[in-house]
């Protein structure tokens, strides 16, 4: 089962870089709930996130280890997948992309084998 770590109103970006811009996620701007889910058994992370007009999936991506996770500014933050596509979070508040950051950056730690006692972290807040 998964938990969430942090969750977050944020609008969800993609770089499309033939035309070197950011674009909306999914078929339609608008804030999307973007959450931090661990899988509890497995140990793993990853980010989704729903529209909160239509409840449509504006991001559903894995956060694997050695993902750089770049805070452009303090409220739009960015990084690339393992396919490559590079994800934005146009954060509704500082207050919100600090806490989800914070949460990310906890989350990176944990991948990278950071271990308390030869047991790798499992997050619980």
């Amino acid at each position: 089962s998964e938990q969430s770590l942090v969750s977050a109103r944020a609008s969800v970006m993609v770089y499309d870089d033939s035309h070197k811009r950011w674009l909306p996620s999914g078929t339609s701007q608008g804030i999307s709930k973007v959450h931090i889910y661990q899988h509890v058994i497995n140990n793993t992370f990853r980010v989704v996130g729903r529209k909160l007009q239509d409840h449509e999936v504006s991001i559903n991506c894995a956060i694997l280890r050695g993902l750089k996770y770049n805070q452009a500014t303090p409220t739009f933050h960015q990084w690339r997948d393992n396919r490559q596509v590079v994800f934005g979070l146009n954060f509704s508040s500082k207050e919100e992309a600090d806490s989800f950051a914070q949460t990310m950056m906890v989350v990176l730690d944990t991948l990278s084998g950071a271990c308390i006692g030869g047991m790798h972290l499992i997050i619980v807040l």
